[in-house]
């Protein structure tokens, strides 16, 4: 399967067509959702998955694991809701993991869920900053898989902008769609549940995957910006000694200048 072709058109069923083997870290990802989700109902357990959830321990005690953690904690209700979630995480993990290979794969979800975590925190923060304490719902629409989807996702729309998915198994339409689609939808949670944290730290995801994965020339922003902003600070610098010591900065053209007038 090569994901970079210009044009893909795809069906639901399988991204990469109905054959093709399994790759054994997405059916590691997909048991570890489904048993840290089922983990959550059992009186015993619970409590330990609390330990991996994105919380406000966070900040309070430094419990910055839960950064990495907290998308594989598998969340929500015991409903068929989870099989279709699961079924559309399976469509989506096996056409990514084909196309970046396994160490890109884990490090794509492990750093952008990292990047979406600390949105969400820095958000809630300033919530709390702003309001003397935190809104009765943190980070809820982040949590799970829901931010695997979001990221998996956005990475098959950045991929495979010119594939077509048919949504809700009858609607064509182009993968490139999704990414603002995924924006809608974490509106429309947002307007439910008024969870800011969660809502901004969705719209992370979506846009650290597209940048990461996107254009090359989006890579190359922040150096860009680096450079120019060390570009800024030398003339500051350079302006102020000029200021403190009486100095005139003497540039290449001037130098030429006086060395023409010069007596031979």
């Amino acid at each position: 399967m090569n994901g970079r072709q210009p044009i893909r058109r795809v069906r639901f069923g399988g991204f990469g067509g109905g054959g093709g083997s399994l790759p054994n870290d997405v059916i590691a990802l997909l048991i570890i959702v489904f048993v840290t989700f089922s983990a959550q109902f059992f009186r015993a357990t619970a409590g330990i998955l609390t330990l991996f959830r994105l919380t406000p321990e966070v900040w309070r005690y430094g419990f910055l694991w839960q950064l990495a953690t907290y998308p594989f904690v598998g969340s929500g209700s015991p409903d068929l809701w989870l099989v279709i979630e699961l079924f559309i995480l399976y469509l989506f993990a096996r056409d990514v993991f084909f196309d970046l290979g396994r160490k890109t794969f884990w490090r794509l979800l492990i750093v952008v869920g990292a990047g979406a975590g600390v949105v969400a925190v820095a958000i809630a923060l300033l919530q709390r900053l702003l309001t003397g304490g935190l809104p009765p719902a943190f980070a809820v629409l982040l949590q799970g898989q829901t931010t695997l989807l979001t990221i998996l996702v956005a990475a098959f729309a950045t991929l495979n902008r010119r594939a077509t998915i048919y949504l809700f198994f009858v609607l064509p339409i182009e993968a490139r769609w999704f990414l603002p689609l995924e924006l809608l939808f974490a509106f429309l949670g947002f307007l439910s549940s008024h969870d800011l944290a969660g809502f901004l730290g969705l719209c992370a995801a979506v846009g650290l995957t597209y940048f990461w994965l996107g254009p090359r020339h989006l890579k190359l922003l922040p150096r860009q910006l680096w450079l120019r902003l060390q570009e800024q600070w030398m003339r500051w610098r350079l302006a102020r000694m000029r200021r403190r010591r009486g100095l005139r900065l003497v540039s290449p053209d001037d130098e030429r200048k006086n060395d023409q007038d010069l007596p031979n």
